[in-house]
């Protein structure tokens, strides 16, 4: 318990915006360079924590820890109005903020102009308000989704000219893995997002275009992959000329998201309270 405090504790920081502080990458760790002068701003994690605090406020309040609650209580209020107010861009979810001020996932960034990360927590937070969560994801599935490619881009457009120094993301080729290719991770966090926003049929159509055997299912398809169909890929290239391509396979922790959807959000298997089986 004093373990996840202490986690929470040092991550309720405020910038200019309001949002926690990014530092040196937040789920993203490729983007190790937007804020490490210790002012730029991650809305991403401000969802997340939105979300984390809200589950773990119950078991401060078991331990009657008065303070925490407190604490965790408003700063989760400060946060749906902060994620709201600024990190909303008109039709989508902004990413984040250099340290220099510029915004990153914004129509006003000259590249990663949208983030799927952030569409798909504001959903699953419950921050967004029903008409902004529609819209978001409505931009997610027009500027992310390629249903030809069969993949859900992380990001658009990929990093390649951008004066600002967003980290080491920018070092990959344009399309591959963080850098505006598909990172199955945060995919399957889009198919559990449309899930909770009652597109239930979009939900079944992305996971099932996104798993290993819809790449697969022939000679031409398997040309194009390249990777074996039976086992989660982290990452699909997104960009031309390699658009499709498998990438490292084995290691990725995405597995556990595409069971986790695919029996949760779409088929609705749920553990109630811990001990009851829901369908």
């Amino acid at each position: 318990y004093e373990h996840c405090c202490r986690a929470l504790d040092i991550s309720l920081t405020k910038g200019r915006h309001g949002l926690p502080l990014m530092g040196t990458g937040d789920w993203n760790d490729g983007m190790n360079r937007v804020g490490r002068e210790g002012k730029g701003e991650s809305v991403w994690m401000g969802f997340f924590l939105y979300y984390i605090l809200g589950e773990f406020l119950p078991f401060c309040e078991q331990r009657q820890d008065a303070t925490r609650v407190q604490r965790y209580r408003e700063y989760c209020e400060h946060l749906a109005v902060a994620l709201n107010a600024d990190g909303w861009d008109g039709e989508w979810y902004r990413r984040a903020w250099y340290d220099n001020g510029d915004p990153v996932g914004s129509k006003e960034s000259d590249e990663c102009q949208i983030d799927a990360l952030a569409q798909a927590w504001a959903v699953i937070s419950g921050v967004a308000p029903c008409g902004r969560a529609s819209q978001a994801l409505g931009s997610l599935e027009k500027r992310l989704v390629d249903p030809l490619g069969k993949l859900i881009r992380l990001l658009a457009p990929s990093f390649i000219n951008t004066p600002n120094d967003p980290g080491y993301i920018k070092g990959y080729v344009a399309g591959v893995r963080e850098n505006g290719g598909q990172y199955t991770h945060a995919a399957s966090w889009v198919v559990r997002a449309m899930a909770e926003a009652g597109r239930t049929d979009r939900a079944f159509a992305l996971l099932d275009m996104i798993l290993p055997i819809a790449h697969t299912s022939c000679r031409a398809d398997t040309d194009i992959y390249k990777t074996e169909p039976y086992v989660a890929v982290a990452d699909i290239y997104g960009d031309a000329p390699h658009v499709g391509r498998g990438g490292w396979t084995w290691y990725t922790g995405s597995s556990g998201w595409l069971y986790r959807v695919g029996l949760e959000s779409v088929l609705g298997l749920t553990l109630a309270e811990g001990q009851v089986l829901q369908f």
